[in-house]
């Protein structure tokens, strides 16, 4: 039966990689709610049998390998960033519409690149940190000239990731008393495994250095925690929202130390990068989510819709005006999950960094699905399960795809985040009844 489960998942992956297009709404909902449902019975079947459970989402993830992302063309601008790293070329430096008009121009596929990219992004500077730069690179050096063969390169260095995560994730459950197999629902998540190894995001090598970070830490190895942790941040942004909760984990004196470490590390992935306008830069790029953006937003949604009714407000002022508070409100949260909640034992650290990404999402202008796989890692060590059903509802979200215009259904976004809102509120008063 498992075999079975399995092979129809295989199919489901596959008709998603090569027989479909992103405006194809109904067919994305269908094939992902049945990959939702044979992953969770593949994984309540088979949670004792690792290698079966192994084995099969490597297959998964492989079924992607031989072609382009259909959910995403932010894979255009790696490429476009590995081919300027590549040939020694600041990519913080200029923009792709810049770079274009250069007669010298050494970048392969560059005209392709930079109409894949689409509108958007040719406009901006680059916003990917510096490791993350360096595997763009790897991509465009071994990618054999072609835009597929750099898509394969970071396919596999993802797939590869999401094999060290389970390695560290299992050990790292056990050292925290979990059952190691819960590291399945992450490996098995039609999400992670459609964002990841499909649509080419690298939240999944962020997490694999993330996931070894905490382990050691597990271990009591917090010096060299930090320079993974470094690792992680250089990958992605977003870990370095919780180094202030690690204070009542590791105290004053440790802390301190952790946090030099991971500053010195990542300011050495930077240096090859660094001149004297890239601050500016890429702070105006990282700005730009905050006060530009918007995508499947809950809290902001609801703003909005009062201030345009009741307020008379434009919503493109708004959204400037709500980009400004928005940072204020997350160094505010963050601080009162260190200072006021106990973090001295692991999994509560876990948890707090589970809530504050939480509620920055939920106060977000812009929530993409991949965000949520940070969310999915997360919530195995602790007691909360809500952001799973979360990673299974904010498929929904691509509804925006499926129209000319790219404008969301605010009703289809009421679905999303009742469900999730309702859930999470359930799941609280199930945790905290029970202290």
């Amino acid at each position: 039966m498992s075999l079975i489960l399995m092979l129809v998942s295989s199919l489901f992956y596959y008709v998603i990689a090569y027989h479909f297009q992103r405006t194809e709404f109904i067919k994305l909902i269908v094939l992902f709610t049945g990959l939702f449902v044979l992953s969770y019975k593949i994984v309540q079947f088979e949670k004792f049998n690792f290698k079966f459970l192994l084995w099969s989402g490597v297959f998964f993830r492989l079924v992607f390998l031989l072609t382009l992302p259909n959910l995403s063309q932010d894979f255009y601008r790696f490429i476009w960033d590995g081919e300027l790293v590549s040939n020694f070329i600041n990519p913080y430096l200029k923009v792709p519409n810049e770079l274009i008009l250069q007669p010298d121009l050494v970048i392969d596929n560059a005209q392709e690149l930079l109409l894949g990219m689409g509108e958007l992004s040719p406009k901006f500077y680059s916003n990917y940190p510096p490791l993350n730069q360096i595997i763009f690179a790897i991509a465009a050096l071994f990618g054999g000239k072609s835009i597929l063969g750099s898509v394969i390169v970071m396919r596999l260095s993802i797939i590869l990731s999401d094999v060290g995560i389970v390695y560290f994730g299992r050990k790292l459950l056990k050292n925290l008393n979990f059952s190691p197999h819960l590291i399945f629902w992450y490996f098995l998540n039609p999400l992670v495994i459609l964002e990841l190894s499909g649509n080419l995001h690298f939240e999944g090598v962020m997490l694999f250095f993330f996931v070894w970070s905490l382990y050691l830490l597990s271990k009591n190895n917090w010096q060299m925690a930090g320079v993974l942790y470094a690792f992680s941040i250089s990958i992605k942004l977003v870990p370095l929202l919780f180094l202030p909760l690690f204070l009542n984990y590791l105290g004053l004196k440790k802390s301190i130390l952790f946090y030099s470490i991971v500053a010195t590390v990542s300011l050495l992935l930077l240096l090859p990068f660094y001149s004297a306008d890239f601050f500016a830069n890429y702070s105006e790029t990282v700005g730009l989510w905050f006060s530009n953006f918007e995508f499947n937003a809950s809290t902001y949604n609801v703003v909005k819709k009062i201030a345009v009714l009741y307020f008379d407000k434009k919503p493109w002022e708004l959204i400037v005006s709500y980009g400004k508070i928005t940072p204020y409100i997350i160094i505010g949260i963050v601080l009162c999950f260190s200072w006021f909640q106990k973090n001295q034992k692991l999994p509560l650290l876990i948890t707090s960094m589970l809530w504050v990404l939480c509620i920055y999402y939920l106060v977000s202008a812009t929530v993409h699905p991949w965000y949520l796989v940070f969310l999915v890692f997360l919530t195995l060590f602790t007691k909360f399960k809500f952001p799973i059903l979360w990673s299974a509802f904010v498929i929904l979200s691509y509804w925006a795809y499926s129209n000319p215009s790219y404008t969301e259904h605010l009703g289809i976004l009421c679905i999303e985040y009742i469900a999730i809102l309702s859930y999470m509120a359930y799941e609280i008063s199930i945790v905290y009844s029970k202290k």
